[in-house]
Protein backbone atom coordinates (compact mmCIF):
# COMPACT_ATOMS: atom_id res chain seq x y z
CA UNK A 1 0.00 0.00 0.00
CA UNK A 2 1.44 3.35 -1.03
CA UNK A 3 1.69 5.90 1.78
CA UNK A 4 -0.33 9.02 1.10
CA UNK A 5 1.69 12.22 0.96
CA UNK A 6 0.93 15.89 0.37
CA UNK A 7 -2.40 17.65 0.81
CA UNK A 8 -5.68 15.78 0.37
CA UNK A 9 -6.94 17.08 -2.98
CA UNK A 10 -10.51 16.17 -2.00
CA UNK A 11 -10.35 18.60 0.94
CA UNK A 12 -10.75 22.25 -0.02
CA UNK A 13 -10.39 23.81 3.46
CA UNK A 14 -8.89 22.42 6.65
CA UNK A 15 -8.22 23.80 10.12
CA UNK A 16 -6.20 21.89 12.71
CA UNK A 17 -6.26 23.04 16.33
CA UNK A 18 -6.45 26.74 15.44
CA UNK A 19 -5.81 29.02 18.40
CA UNK A 20 -5.90 32.81 18.53
CA UNK A 21 -4.97 34.73 21.66
CA UNK A 22 -5.07 38.44 22.36
CA UNK A 23 -2.99 38.94 25.47
CA UNK A 24 -4.44 36.71 28.16
CA UNK A 25 -7.71 36.26 26.29
CA UNK A 26 -8.20 33.20 24.06
CA UNK A 27 -10.65 34.10 21.30
CA UNK A 28 -10.38 30.80 19.40
CA UNK A 29 -9.38 27.71 21.32
CA UNK A 30 -8.37 24.65 19.29
CA UNK A 31 -10.85 24.76 16.41
CA UNK A 32 -10.56 21.97 13.82
CA UNK A 33 -12.65 21.09 10.77
CA UNK A 34 -12.45 19.88 7.16
CA UNK A 35 -14.50 21.00 4.17
CA UNK A 36 -14.66 18.63 1.16
CA UNK A 37 -14.60 20.21 -2.28
CA UNK A 38 -17.98 21.27 -3.58
CA UNK A 39 -19.66 21.27 -0.17
CA UNK A 40 -20.89 23.83 2.35
CA UNK A 41 -19.65 24.01 5.93
CA UNK A 42 -21.85 26.00 8.28
CA UNK A 43 -19.95 27.51 11.21
CA UNK A 44 -22.75 28.10 13.67
CA UNK A 45 -22.65 30.06 16.89
CA UNK A 46 -23.95 33.10 18.74
CA UNK A 47 -22.72 36.59 17.99
CA UNK A 48 -19.20 36.93 19.39
CA UNK A 49 -18.46 33.20 19.67
CA UNK A 50 -15.26 33.46 17.61
CA UNK A 51 -16.65 32.65 14.16
CA UNK A 52 -15.34 35.81 12.50
CA UNK A 53 -11.93 35.38 14.13
CA UNK A 54 -11.75 31.88 12.62
CA UNK A 55 -12.58 33.25 9.17
CA UNK A 56 -9.99 36.01 9.51
CA UNK A 57 -7.30 33.43 10.27
CA UNK A 58 -8.41 31.20 7.38
CA UNK A 59 -8.29 34.16 4.97
CA UNK A 60 -4.87 35.47 6.11
CA UNK A 61 -6.27 38.59 7.81
CA UNK A 62 -5.09 37.35 11.21
CA UNK A 63 -2.11 35.12 12.04
CA UNK A 64 -2.94 32.09 14.21
CA UNK A 65 -1.25 31.92 17.60
CA UNK A 66 -0.91 28.18 17.02
CA UNK A 67 -2.36 25.44 14.86
CA UNK A 68 -2.44 25.20 11.09
CA UNK A 69 -4.91 25.87 8.29
CA UNK A 70 -4.97 25.29 4.55
CA UNK A 71 -7.14 26.64 1.74
CA UNK A 72 -7.02 24.80 -1.60
CA UNK A 73 -3.97 22.99 -0.25
CA UNK A 74 -2.05 26.18 0.61
CA UNK A 75 -0.91 27.04 4.13
CA UNK A 76 -2.43 30.29 5.42
CA UNK A 77 0.79 31.31 7.19
CA UNK A 78 3.56 30.21 4.84
CA UNK A 79 1.66 30.61 1.53
CA UNK A 80 -0.67 33.61 2.07
CA UNK A 81 -0.44 34.86 -1.53
CA UNK A 82 -1.58 31.52 -2.96
CA UNK A 83 -4.38 31.34 -0.37
CA UNK A 84 -5.69 34.78 -1.35
CA UNK A 85 -5.57 33.82 -5.03
CA UNK A 86 -7.63 30.70 -4.28
CA UNK A 87 -10.45 32.19 -2.26
CA UNK A 88 -13.04 34.94 -2.09
CA UNK A 89 -14.31 36.64 1.05
CA UNK A 90 -17.65 38.26 1.77
CA UNK A 91 -17.36 39.99 5.13
CA UNK A 92 -20.18 40.97 7.49
CA UNK A 93 -20.30 44.52 6.12
CA UNK A 94 -20.57 45.16 2.38
CA UNK A 95 -17.24 46.39 1.04
CA UNK A 96 -18.35 47.83 -2.31
CA UNK A 97 -17.49 51.42 -3.23
CA UNK A 98 -20.80 53.28 -2.92
CA UNK A 99 -19.70 56.04 -5.32
CA UNK A 100 -19.05 53.62 -8.18
CA UNK A 101 -21.65 51.85 -10.26
CA UNK A 102 -22.18 48.13 -9.93
CA UNK A 103 -20.31 47.52 -13.17
CA UNK A 104 -17.44 49.83 -12.14
CA UNK A 105 -17.09 48.01 -8.81
CA UNK A 106 -16.69 44.64 -10.48
CA UNK A 107 -14.30 45.94 -13.13
CA UNK A 108 -12.18 47.58 -10.44
CA UNK A 109 -11.86 44.25 -8.63
CA UNK A 110 -10.86 42.54 -11.88
CA UNK A 111 -8.20 45.18 -12.50
CA UNK A 112 -6.83 44.67 -8.98
CA UNK A 113 -6.54 40.94 -9.69
CA UNK A 114 -4.61 41.77 -12.87
CA UNK A 115 -7.09 40.08 -15.20
CA UNK A 116 -6.88 41.00 -18.90
CA UNK A 117 -9.07 43.99 -19.81
CA UNK A 118 -11.36 42.05 -22.13
CA UNK A 119 -11.84 39.31 -19.54
CA UNK A 120 -12.60 41.91 -16.82
CA UNK A 121 -15.46 43.34 -18.92
CA UNK A 122 -16.82 39.89 -19.77
CA UNK A 123 -16.62 38.69 -16.18
CA UNK A 124 -18.33 41.80 -14.82
CA UNK A 125 -21.24 41.35 -17.24
CA UNK A 126 -21.48 37.63 -16.42
CA UNK A 127 -21.72 38.31 -12.69
CA UNK A 128 -24.17 41.17 -13.05
CA UNK A 129 -26.42 38.79 -14.98
CA UNK A 130 -25.93 35.91 -12.51
CA UNK A 131 -26.85 38.09 -9.54
CA UNK A 132 -29.81 39.80 -11.25
CA UNK A 133 -28.08 43.19 -11.25
CA UNK A 134 -27.90 43.89 -14.98
CA UNK A 135 -30.70 46.46 -14.84
CA UNK A 136 -28.86 48.36 -12.11
CA UNK A 137 -25.37 47.90 -13.56
CA UNK A 138 -24.90 51.60 -14.37
CA UNK A 139 -26.42 52.94 -11.15
CA UNK A 140 -24.13 53.93 -8.26
CA UNK A 141 -24.02 51.35 -5.47
CA UNK A 142 -25.21 53.94 -2.94
CA UNK A 143 -28.65 53.74 -4.55
CA UNK A 144 -28.84 49.94 -4.15
CA UNK A 145 -31.07 48.25 -1.59
CA UNK A 146 -29.45 46.19 1.17
CA UNK A 147 -30.08 42.96 -0.71
CA UNK A 148 -28.65 44.37 -3.95
CA UNK A 149 -25.49 45.57 -2.18
CA UNK A 150 -25.07 42.14 -0.62
CA UNK A 151 -25.40 40.47 -4.03
CA UNK A 152 -22.90 42.95 -5.51
CA UNK A 153 -20.50 42.25 -2.64
CA UNK A 154 -20.79 38.52 -3.28
CA UNK A 155 -20.30 39.06 -7.01
CA UNK A 156 -17.13 41.06 -6.27
CA UNK A 157 -15.70 38.12 -4.33
CA UNK A 158 -16.23 35.91 -7.40
CA UNK A 159 -14.60 38.10 -10.07
CA UNK A 160 -11.47 35.95 -10.14
CA UNK A 161 -13.56 32.74 -10.02
CA UNK A 162 -12.00 31.39 -6.80
CA UNK A 163 -12.70 27.74 -5.94
CA UNK A 164 -13.32 28.56 -2.25
CA UNK A 165 -15.61 31.24 -0.85
CA UNK A 166 -15.80 32.41 2.77
CA UNK A 167 -19.05 34.11 3.76
CA UNK A 168 -19.12 35.75 7.18
CA UNK A 169 -22.78 36.12 8.20
CA UNK A 170 -23.76 37.11 4.64
CA UNK A 171 -27.47 37.67 5.31
CA UNK A 172 -27.24 39.73 8.50
CA UNK A 173 -29.52 42.75 8.19
CA UNK A 174 -31.35 41.51 5.10
CA UNK A 175 -35.13 41.25 4.94
CA UNK A 176 -36.64 37.74 4.55
CA UNK A 177 -37.12 38.09 0.79
CA UNK A 178 -33.52 39.22 0.23
CA UNK A 179 -32.28 36.34 2.41
CA UNK A 180 -34.16 33.79 0.31
CA UNK A 181 -32.77 35.33 -2.89
CA UNK A 182 -29.21 35.11 -1.57
CA UNK A 183 -29.71 31.52 -0.43
CA UNK A 184 -30.68 30.56 -3.96
CA UNK A 185 -27.58 32.29 -5.34
CA UNK A 186 -25.41 30.32 -2.92
CA UNK A 187 -27.08 27.03 -3.89
CA UNK A 188 -26.31 27.83 -7.53
CA UNK A 189 -22.64 28.45 -6.72
CA UNK A 190 -22.39 25.07 -5.01
CA UNK A 191 -24.08 23.32 -7.94
CA UNK A 192 -21.39 24.89 -10.14
CA UNK A 193 -18.64 23.37 -7.96
CA UNK A 194 -17.75 26.07 -5.43
CA UNK A 195 -16.80 25.24 -1.84
CA UNK A 196 -18.38 27.48 0.79
CA UNK A 197 -17.51 28.20 4.42
CA UNK A 198 -20.52 29.99 5.85
CA UNK A 199 -20.61 31.53 9.33
CA UNK A 200 -24.04 32.31 10.68
CA UNK A 201 -26.02 32.79 13.85
CA UNK A 202 -29.23 31.92 11.99
CA UNK A 203 -30.15 28.31 12.65
CA UNK A 204 -32.51 28.08 9.69
CA UNK A 205 -29.75 29.32 7.39
CA UNK A 206 -27.38 26.55 8.48
CA UNK A 207 -30.19 24.02 8.17
CA UNK A 208 -31.06 25.17 4.64
CA UNK A 209 -27.57 25.50 3.18
CA UNK A 210 -24.96 23.45 5.04
CA UNK A 211 -23.89 19.90 4.26
CA UNK A 212 -22.04 19.82 7.58
CA UNK A 213 -22.12 22.09 10.61
CA UNK A 214 -19.53 23.02 13.22
CA UNK A 215 -21.03 24.58 16.34
CA UNK A 216 -18.76 27.08 18.11
CA UNK A 217 -19.37 28.58 21.54
CA UNK A 218 -16.86 30.70 23.46
CA UNK A 219 -14.16 29.92 20.91
CA UNK A 220 -14.48 26.12 21.10
CA UNK A 221 -16.08 23.52 18.84
CA UNK A 222 -18.83 21.95 20.94
CA UNK A 223 -20.47 19.79 18.26
CA UNK A 224 -20.22 18.89 14.59
CA UNK A 225 -22.09 16.80 12.06
CA UNK A 226 -24.74 17.01 9.39
CA UNK A 227 -27.92 18.95 10.26
CA UNK A 228 -29.74 15.63 10.61
CA UNK A 229 -27.07 14.16 12.90
CA UNK A 230 -27.17 17.20 15.14
CA UNK A 231 -30.95 17.09 15.35
CA UNK A 232 -30.81 13.41 16.28
CA UNK A 233 -28.67 14.36 19.28
CA UNK A 234 -31.67 16.19 20.72
CA UNK A 235 -33.87 13.11 20.64
CA UNK A 236 -36.08 11.16 18.33
CA UNK A 237 -38.63 12.65 15.99
CA UNK A 238 -42.20 13.19 17.19
CA UNK A 239 -45.43 12.17 15.52
CA UNK A 240 -47.66 15.23 15.00
CA UNK A 241 -51.31 14.86 13.98
CA UNK A 242 -53.70 17.72 13.26
CA UNK A 243 -57.39 16.76 13.10
CA UNK A 244 -59.64 18.68 10.71
CA UNK A 245 -62.77 18.79 12.89
CA UNK A 246 -62.74 19.79 16.57
CA UNK A 247 -65.53 17.34 17.44
CA UNK A 248 -63.34 14.41 16.33
CA UNK A 249 -60.30 15.24 18.47
CA UNK A 250 -61.43 13.02 21.36
CA UNK A 251 -62.01 10.00 19.12
CA UNK A 252 -58.68 10.59 17.38
CA UNK A 253 -56.98 10.77 20.75
CA UNK A 254 -58.43 7.38 21.73
CA UNK A 255 -57.18 5.83 18.51
CA UNK A 256 -53.70 7.26 18.99
CA UNK A 257 -53.55 6.20 22.68
CA UNK A 258 -54.38 2.65 21.65
CA UNK A 259 -51.10 2.61 19.71
CA UNK A 260 -48.71 4.78 21.76
CA UNK A 261 -48.47 5.32 25.50
CA UNK A 262 -47.76 9.05 25.74
CA UNK A 263 -49.93 11.54 23.85
CA UNK A 264 -49.98 15.32 24.31
CA UNK A 265 -53.19 16.98 23.12
CA UNK A 266 -53.69 20.65 22.24
CA UNK A 267 -57.47 20.79 21.81
CA UNK A 268 -57.56 24.42 20.72
CA UNK A 269 -55.16 23.66 17.86
CA UNK A 270 -56.73 20.20 17.24
CA UNK A 271 -53.20 18.83 17.40
CA UNK A 272 -51.75 15.72 19.04
CA UNK A 273 -48.08 14.95 19.58
CA UNK A 274 -46.58 11.59 20.51
CA UNK A 275 -43.21 9.80 20.41
CA UNK A 276 -42.53 8.49 16.91
CA UNK A 277 -42.05 4.82 16.16
CA UNK A 278 -40.88 5.40 12.61
CA UNK A 279 -42.32 5.80 9.13
CA UNK A 280 -44.01 2.37 9.09
CA UNK A 281 -45.94 3.21 12.28
CA UNK A 282 -46.89 6.56 10.75
CA UNK A 283 -48.53 4.81 7.80
CA UNK A 284 -50.42 2.41 10.10
CA UNK A 285 -51.74 5.26 12.26
CA UNK A 286 -52.83 7.23 9.20
CA UNK A 287 -54.74 4.17 7.97
CA UNK A 288 -56.40 3.79 11.37
CA UNK A 289 -57.69 7.35 11.22
CA UNK A 290 -58.91 6.80 7.65
CA UNK A 291 -60.75 3.60 8.67
CA UNK A 292 -62.50 5.55 11.45
CA UNK A 293 -63.51 8.27 8.99
CA UNK A 294 -61.50 10.93 10.79
CA UNK A 295 -60.25 13.63 8.44
CA UNK A 296 -56.78 15.04 9.07
CA UNK A 297 -55.30 18.40 8.12
CA UNK A 298 -51.80 17.01 8.59
CA UNK A 299 -49.83 14.04 9.85
CA UNK A 300 -46.08 13.68 9.87
CA UNK A 301 -42.81 13.34 11.74
CA UNK A 302 -41.25 16.41 13.32
CA UNK A 303 -37.58 16.34 14.22
CA UNK A 304 -36.01 18.64 16.81
CA UNK A 305 -34.90 21.93 15.25
CA UNK A 306 -31.33 23.19 15.21
CA UNK A 307 -32.54 25.74 17.75
CA UNK A 308 -33.39 22.83 20.07
CA UNK A 309 -29.94 21.38 19.41
CA UNK A 310 -28.15 24.62 20.21
CA UNK A 311 -30.18 25.20 23.35
CA UNK A 312 -29.36 21.70 24.54
CA UNK A 313 -25.65 22.07 23.81
CA UNK A 314 -25.09 25.53 25.27
CA UNK A 315 -27.98 26.28 27.60
CA UNK A 316 -28.90 29.37 25.54
CA UNK A 317 -30.26 30.12 22.10
CA UNK A 318 -27.96 31.12 19.25
CA UNK A 319 -29.09 34.73 19.21
CA UNK A 320 -28.88 35.11 23.01
CA UNK A 321 -25.59 36.88 23.75
CA UNK A 322 -26.44 37.93 27.28
CA UNK A 323 -24.24 36.68 30.11
CA UNK A 324 -21.84 34.90 27.76
CA UNK A 325 -18.69 36.49 29.14
CA UNK A 326 -16.09 37.87 26.74
CA UNK A 327 -17.07 38.58 23.15
CA UNK A 328 -14.30 36.86 21.14
CA UNK A 329 -14.82 38.64 17.84
CA UNK A 330 -15.22 42.06 19.44
CA UNK A 331 -11.94 41.70 21.30
CA UNK A 332 -10.26 40.43 18.14
CA UNK A 333 -11.46 43.51 16.23
CA UNK A 334 -10.30 45.92 18.96
CA UNK A 335 -6.90 44.25 19.12
CA UNK A 336 -6.13 44.69 15.42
Amino acid sequence: MTEKTGPDRAIAVEAKNLVKKFGDFTAVDGVSFQVPKGSVLGVLGPNGAGKTTCVQMMTTLLTPTSGTATVAGYDVVTQPKQVRQSMGLTAQSATVDELLTGRENLRMIGDLYGLPGKRVKERADELLEKFSLSDAANKIAKSYSGGMRRRLDLAASLVAAPPVLFLDEPTTGLDPHARLELWEVLRTLVREGATLVLTTQYLDEADQLADNIVVIDRGKVIAEGTPLQLKDRSGAASLVVTVSRAEEVEQAEQILRSRVEEVHVDRDARRMTAPSEGVSALAAIANAFADAGIELDDIGLQRPSLDDVFLGLTGHRAEDTSNLGEDADKIAEEAK
